[in-house]
């Protein structure tokens, strides 16, 4: 994904209602995915692979849920294309290549899912909490400030990775919340399609769109400044108390229809 742009303060104020086409769609696709995804949790357990037509949807639908929910969270101001595939120039990209699964990993693939899920929860709650404040932020400057970007986009590429573990088009557990470390190399010139994966080897990152623009890629690898961090805890910490607030809630309606139980009898 390249570096934070000038948005169109027009698509900005209208972002959600221009939206609503693609989350039809990806409504959708969404149905067949879970069942394309339970059909490949047998198949990935007698082969220790997904069958390729198994991995080339999931996979096309993981890159158009993360196109749009990169739209949607205004990471980028083009609109998501209504295709699985890549398509050229799109400033949102993901590679994925084909991996060997473990398979008992396999097996036990949704209760090892339920602590990343946890976080990406709390997260994605944190982050919804100010994401008014986020919206009037890009409308009134025309762009997302960068500690909100690289906060923002990391949160994107953790659902990712998190989306590429549950489908098993990934091996390795999601990480890097945080980004990545300073040391983290990349090569600007990304791997051909065909070249057979190493065992373990996960998602790439949210990437841009050729070789010469993945050079600038401001996710390839994901850097995340001091203020980007603090965001990303601000939006834990807001995660947090969400949930502990509408447990609460819970809690409170439940005592209440309890006590009207009693009261009726």
């Amino acid at each position: 994904m390249p570096f934070p742009e000038h948005q169109n303060r027009w698509t900005v104020f209208l972002r959600l209602l221009l939206l609503i086409p693609q989350y039809i769609v990806l409504a959708v696709l969404s149905i067949v995915a879970v069942i394309t995804a339970i059909v490949g949790w047998f198949a990935a357990l007698v082969l220790g692979r997904l069958p390729s037509p198994i991995r080339g949807f999931l996979t096309g639908f993981l890159r158009y849920d993360t196109r749009v929910n990169a739209s949607m969270m205004l990471l980028t101001d083009r609109y998501p294309p209504f295709r699985l595939g890549e398509v050229p120039g799109y400033p949102v990209r993901i590679d994925i290549a084909p991996v060997h699964l473990n398979r008992l990993a396999v097996f036990f693939r949704i209760l090892l899912m339920i602590p990343a899920m946890i976080i990406q929860a709390i997260v994605s709650a944190g982050w919804w909490s100010v994401a008014f404040i986020s919206w009037l932020v890009v409308l009134i400057m025309g762009r997302m400030p960068e500690p909100l970007f690289e906060a923002t986009s990391a949160i994107l590429r953790y659902r990712m990775r998190l989306g590429a573990y549950s489908l098993m088009l990934a091996s390795s557990y999601p990480k890097r919340l945080f980004g990545d470390a300073p040391e983290a190399a990349w090569s600007a010139t990304p791997a051909p399609a065909a070249a057979p994966a190493q065992a373990g080897k996960g998602p790439d990152e949210i990437t841009a769109g050729s070789t010469s623009v993945a050079a600038r890629s401001a996710t390839r690898p994901l850097r995340v400044g001091t203020a980007g961090k603090v965001l990303i805890g601000v939006f834990i910490v807001l995660g947090l108390g969400s949930v502990a607030a509408n447990s609460a809630n819970w809690s409170m309606d439940d005592d209440d229809g309890w006590s009207r139980s009693s009261t009726f009898r």
